[in-house]
């Protein structure tokens, strides 16, 4: 019998949610295939009531609920850095680290976080070949204005608008109503995206490699 993982999945907006869940689930699937013994994975997103809370009560909340609904033993957190990452680390990640010794054993201990080091708009942006293919142009990265590495765009967000604004302007009026918006992005580039392409994202490897590390520990791998 396959031996069951359940891993939760937290992250700062539901869009976040649309993008990551899938690159998460094949992330954990391509690194339990490795496993010592044959396992079964199940992501579980989770949503709670933020309201009043900190970013360390946030986690902690997520982390009880996902282990006392769900039964998660890995809890993934996503946060993005907005061009501060060593600020994010110092005052986000850390204090989350420094306090999981406080957690009861009602909560998830093995917490693995996610931070883009601008934001998860800079992973939609690794392939740009395949986020050309789905704003439907065929103009170059300079022209788009997406020539730079993904992670060196200050603002990820505000260049895929942009481009999705270009793109459109090329289109007839007829397909131009039709055109996508970047809300439509989210959930189709990260079904899409290939992991071996945000292998080349210092801020995946990161992630993928404290995931590895998680298993690890927990004696998957």
């Amino acid at each position: 019998m396959d031996r069951l993982l359940f891993v939760g999945l937290f992250t700062e907006g539901s869009t976040d949610i649309r993008f990551l869940e899938s690159i998460v689930k094949r992330t954990l699937d391509e690194l339990a295939f490795n496993c010592k013994e044959q396992i079964e994975t199940d992501l579980l997103t989770l949503e709670i009531d933020k309201t009043g809370l900190g970013f360390v009560e946030q986690v902690k909340k997520a982390s009880k609920i996902g282990l006392q609904d769900y039964g998660i033993s890995i809890l993934c957190v996503h946060t993005d850095a907005d061009n501060a990452f060593r600020r994010i680390i110092r005052t986000k990640v850390k204090p989350v680290q420094d306090s999981i010794k406080t957690f009861s054993d009602d909560n998830c201990k093995s917490i693995v976080f996610i931070v883009p080091v601008q934001m998860v708009e800079s992973w939609m942006l690794a392939d740009k070949s395949l986020f050309k293919t789905e704003i439907n142009s065929v103009k170059s990265d300079k022209e788009l204005g997406i020539n730079q590495p993904p992670e060196n765009i200050s603002d990820p967000k505000e260049a895929i608008e942009n481009a999705i604004h270009i793109a459109k302007a090329d289109l007839t009026k007829r397909k131009r109503g039709k055109g996508i918006s970047i809300s439509d992005l989210y959930q189709i580039l990260g079904q899409k995206i290939e992991l071996d392409v945000l292998s080349k994202l210092p801020s995946y490897i990161k992630f993928k490699t404290e995931l590895y590390q998680a298993l690890h520990q927990l004696n998957y791998l």
